[in-house]
C-alpha cells in the first residue's frame, strides 16, 4: 500500500469524547461450536493441510482488534493489514517482526540477527503496541527507538497477526501511537468427530542464515467439548552471510527454543474457555555492531566491546472465557486473567577486557473485561484493562540498580466506551473515549549527578477519544473512510530510570519528572475490493506535543560515552501515505504491488546547549516500493511469484542519527533494490513444499537503522507435512 502523507495545521490535542465508566464484559470472538470438520477456526486456529495463503490483500478478512468486534476489514474504518499463518510459511519469514516487512507503512529494523522492530508510521519500541491474544506484550521496561522483544514471539505459534495503523489509544491505552499488532495464536484442531487426533511438522532450511528450524505441533479432542494443542520450536541460526562484498557476517548466531499449549473448553456452544501457556528463549544473541567483530559497511565504524550478549527469556500465562448471547443485553463478552514474565540478561566484555553482567525481570499480572452490546444507541462496546509490573533489576557494576530501577512496580489501567452508530445504510460513524492511569514507583534509582539512592513515585492520567467513519461508496465494493484519533502514552520505568547504554558511544541516565506523551492523527482512505481488484489507499497526519526526547548533557563520563537525558520537549508531526494494491489479470494471474512515502520532524536539544530544533524524526523510513506478479495453476498445487523491493536512499538524518556511526553509514544508508522468487508445490493433501531463492542479485543493503547487512543471495527450504 502506498504511503504519502499531507501536512495539515498543527491542533491542540482535547479530549474528543466523554468516558462512560462501564466496567464490564466483551468478546470479540464469536463462539463456535464444537466437533463439525477438520477446517482451520476462523478465529484462529491450528493451520491444517487445507490451509491457502492469503492473497497479498484480501479485505474480505475479518479484522476484530481495529474495533473489537468482528468485521471484514473493507468494513473496518480504520487502516488495517491481516498476516496469515499461510502467508508466514509462503514467504519464510524468520521472525514475527520480519512477517511484518512487506506491509506499507512499515520498516522493519533490526540492530541484531536476532533482534527486530518494526517502524509504524513513524514510530517504534514503547510508542507500538504488541498483543498477543489481547494480551499486552508491553511492559514497563520498554525503551526508546528499536527493542527485541517483538522477537520474543514464535511466528511459527500464529495463526494470523492483525495489524492496526495510526493511534488506538481507546481500546488499548498507552503505547497504542504509530500502530497496534494482535498475534493471534493457533489453537487446537477441530475434527469431524468426537474423540480426534491430529499435527503437523514444519522444517526451514536457509543457505545465507546458515539455519535450522524445526516445528512440531499436535492437536487432541478429547471429546466434543474439549481439545488441546501443544506445539513446539527450535531454531539454530548460524553467522549471517550478506551480499558478495560483505560475506560471512561472525558473531551474528544464536540459537531459540520456543513451546506453546492451548486447551480448549467449551462449557456450552455460546462459551468457550480457554487456558494458554507460551515460552520463548533465546540464547546468546550477539549485538555484533557494537563488537570488534562487525563488519563495516559504506563506512560504518566497528565497535569496541570484545563480547555483547543477550539472553530473552518470556513466559505467558493466560486463562480466558469468551462468549455470545450470555444474556438479552450481552451480545458478545471475554474475560482475560494473565501472568507474563520478561527477563534479559547480558553480558558485556569491553575492548580492554573488563566484564559487566546486568539484566532485570519483569513480572507483569493482566486482566481485562470487556462486552458489546446491541442498544437503540447503537452497538457499544466497553469495559476495563488492568496492568500491574513488578521490576526486578541488576547490575555488577551498579550496586543500586541494573538497566532500570530496582524494586519498582508499575501500573496501567484503562475504561472505555466505544458506540458504532449507524446513521444511515451507508454511513457508519464509530465515537469512542477512555480514561488512563498509569502510576511508577520505584524504591532503587541511581541519582545521576550525586551518585546516591532515589525513588520516584510518579502517576499520570488523561482522557483520549476517537471519531471516526465509513461511507460505503458502492455496496460491498468501495468504502471511503477516516477520521481523528487521540493518542497517549505515560512515560514508563525506562523513561524514568533507565541507566543503560544507549546508541553508540551514548549512555542514558534516569530522568523523573517526566509528563506523558500526546498525539492527534487525521487520516482519509479508500478501500475497494472486487473481483479483479483489492486495493487500499491511506493519507494519515499526526500531530505530536509533548514527545520525550533524548538529548545530550554535555558530561562525557569515564567510559567515554556522551550522557543522554531525556525531556517532554519533542513538539513535531509525521504525515504519510500509503497505497497497496492486488489485481487478479485472470484465475491465475495476479499482479501486486505497494508503496510508502512517509515525512516527520520533532523539536530536540541537538547538543547539550539549551537550542532547540526541529530535526527529521530519528530513522525516518525511506520511499519504499514493491511490486510483483503471482501466478497459481488451476487446481491449487503449484504456485511461483516474483517479486521485487526498492528503498530509497535514507539520507534525511536526525543529529543523533548522523552519530550512530556504528548502525547508519555517513551521510544515511544507501538505496538498494532486491528481488526474490518464490514458489510452492502441494505434493499430496498432507504435505506442502515451498522454496525461495531470496536477493537473487547478491546485493549488500542494509534495511535503515539495522546493525548489520541483510542476508545475500538465500535459498530456503520449507517443507510441512501434517497428519
Amino acid at each position: 500500500m502506498l504511503h504519502i502523507t499531507l501536512a495539515l495545521p498543527q491542533t491542540p490535542s482535547a479530549p474528543l469524547a466523554l468516558v462512560f465508566l462501564f466496567v464490564a464484559l466483551q468478546g470479540e470472538l464469536a463462539a463456535r461450536g464444537p466437533g463439525l470438520t477438520r477446517e482451520p477456526l476462523s478465529n484462529g486456529a491450528g493451520e491444517t493441510p487445507e490451509d491457502e495463503a492469503d492473497v497479498p490483500i484480501v479485505l474480505g478478512e475479518t479484522i476484530v482488534t481495529a474495533t473489537r468486534t468482528p468485521h471484514s476489514a473493507l468494513e473496518t474504518p480504520a487502516s488495517t493489514e491481516l498476516v496469515s499463518s499461510g502467508l508466514i510459511r509462503e514467504r519464510a519469514y524468520r521472525t514475527m517482526p520480519q512477517a511484518l516487512r512487506d506491509l506499507p507503512g512499515v520498516m522493519v529494523q533490526e540492530t541484531a540477527h536476532g533482534q527486530g522492530s518494526p517502524f509504524i508510521r513513524g514510530f517504534t519500541g514503547f510508542r507500538t503496541a504488541l498483543l498477543i491474544d489481547g494480551i499486552r506484550l508491553n511492559n514497563s521496561v520498554f525503551r526508546d527507538g528499536p527493542n527485541q522483544y517483538w522477537n520474543t514471539v514464535d511466528p511459527f505459534s500464529i495463526e494470523k497477526l492483525e495489524v492496526v495503523k495510526g493511534p488506538s489509544s481507546v481500546l488499548y491505552g498507552s503505547d497504542a501511537i504509530g500502530g497496534t499488532v494482535n498475534a493471534v495464536t493457533k489453537n487446537p484442531y477441530l475434527f469431524d468427530s468426537p474423540s480426534g487426533f491430529g499435527g503437523k511438522l514444519h522444517y526451514r532450511w536457509s543457505s545465507a542464515e546458515r539455519s535450522h528450524v524445526g516445528r512440531a505441533e499436535v492437536s487432541a479432542a478429547v471429546d466434543e467439548t474439549l481439545s488441546i494443542l501443544v506445539g513446539g520450536t527450535g531454531k539454530d541460526f548460524g553467522d549471517l552471510r550478506g551480499g558478495d562484498q560483505t560475506g560471512t557476517q561472525p558473531n551474528t548466531a544464536y540459537g531459540e527454543l520456543d513451546g506453546d499449549l492451548k486447551i480448549e473448553k467449551y462449557l456450552d456452544p455460546d462459551t468457550r474457555l480457554v487456558v494458554g501457556y507460551q515460552h520463548v528463549r533465546l540464547n546468546d544473541v550477539p549485538r555484533t555492531h557494537r563488537t570488534v567483530f562487525a563488519v563495516p559497511f559504506e563506512g560504518t565504524t566497528v565497535g569496541s566491546d570484545l563480547r555483547r550478549d543477550l539472553d530473552q527469556e518470556r513466559d505467558l500465562a493466560y486463562l480466558q472465557l469468551h462468549g455470545e448471547n450470555a444474556t438479552s443485553f450481552f451480545d458478545t463478552y471475554s474475560l482475560s486473567l494473565s501472568y507474563h514474565s520478561q527477563s534479559e540478561f547480558r553480558d558485556r566484555i569491553r575492548g580492554n577486557g573488563a566484564q559487566q553482567t546486568q539484566g532485570f525481570e519483569v513480572e507483569t499480572l493482566g486482566l481485562f473485561s470487556h462486552a458489546s452490546s446491541s442498544s437503540p444507541l447503537g452497538r457499544l462496546t466497553y469495559g476495563f484493562d488492568l496492568y500491574h509490573d513488578e521490576v526486578d533489576s541488576f547490575s555488577s557494576s551498579n550496586p543500586v540498580q541494573g538497566p532500570v530501577a530496582d524494586d519498582a512496580t508499575y501500573d496501567l489501567l484503562g475504561i472505555f466506551l466505544q458506540d458504532e452508530i449507524e446513521i444511515c445504510d451507508d454511513l457508519v460513524l464509530t465515537l469512542g473515549g477512555r480514561f488512563n492511569y498509569a502510576a511508577a514507583d520505584a524504591d532503587s534509582v541511581l541519582e545521576p549527578v550525586s551518585s546516591t539512592k532515589i525513588s520516584i513515585e510518579e502517576s499520570w492520567s488523561s482522557l483520549v477519544g476517537s471519531a471516526r467513519f465509513l461511507y460505503r461508496i458502492t455496496e460491498r465494493t468501495a468504502n471511503l473512510y477516516g477520521g481523528i484519533s487521540q493518542g497517549f502514552r505515560a512515560p514508563n520505568l525506562s523513561d524514568l530510570t533507565r541507566f543503560d547504554s544507549a546508541r553508540t558511544n551514548e549512555f542514558e541516565v534516569p530522568s523523573p519528572g517526566l509528563d506523558a506523551e500526546k498525539f492527534l492523527t487525521y487520516e482519509l482512505g479508500i478501500k475497494t475490493e472486487n473481483d479483479s481488484l483489492s486495493s487500499q489507499v491511506a493519507l494519515f497526519y499526526t500531530d505530536i506535543q509533548d514527545q520525550i526526547v533524548r538529548f545530550p548533557t554535555g558530561v562525557i563520563n569515564g567510559a567515554g560515552e556522551a550522557e543522554i537525558t531525556k525531556d517532554n520537549v519533542g513538539d513535531g508531526y509525521v504525515y504519510g501515505i500509503e497505497l497497496g494494491a492486488a489485481v487478479a489479470l485472470n484465475p491465475q494471474w495476479t499482479v501486486f504491488g505497494n508503496s510508502t512515502f512517509t515525512e516527520g520532524k520533532v523539536e530536540t536539544f541537538p547538543t547539550s546547549a539549551p537550542v532547540k530544533k526541529k530535526e527529521t524524526i530519528d530513522r525516518l523510513m525511506p520511499f519504499t516500493a514493491q511490486l510483483g506478479i503471482r501466478w497459481e495453476c488451476p487446481d491449487g498445487q503449484l504456485w511461483t511469484e516474483l517479486l521485487g523491493v526498492y528503498a530509497d536512499d535514507a539520507d534525511k538524518l536526525s543529529t543523533r542519527d548522523a552519530s550512530d556511526t556504528s548502525r547508519i553509514p555517513p551521510g544515511g544508508t544507501p538505496s538498494y533494490f532486491v528481488a526474490h522468487a518464490r514458489g510452492g508445490w502441494r505434493i499430496n493433501q498432507n504435505t506442502d513444499l515451498n522454496l525461495a531463492l531470496e536477493n537473487l542479485t547478491d546485493e549488500d543493503y542494509r534495511v535503515h537503522g539495522s546493525g548489520q547487512n541483510m542476508p545475500g543471495i538465500n535459498l530456503i527450504v520449507g517443507l510441512s507435512v501434517s497428519f
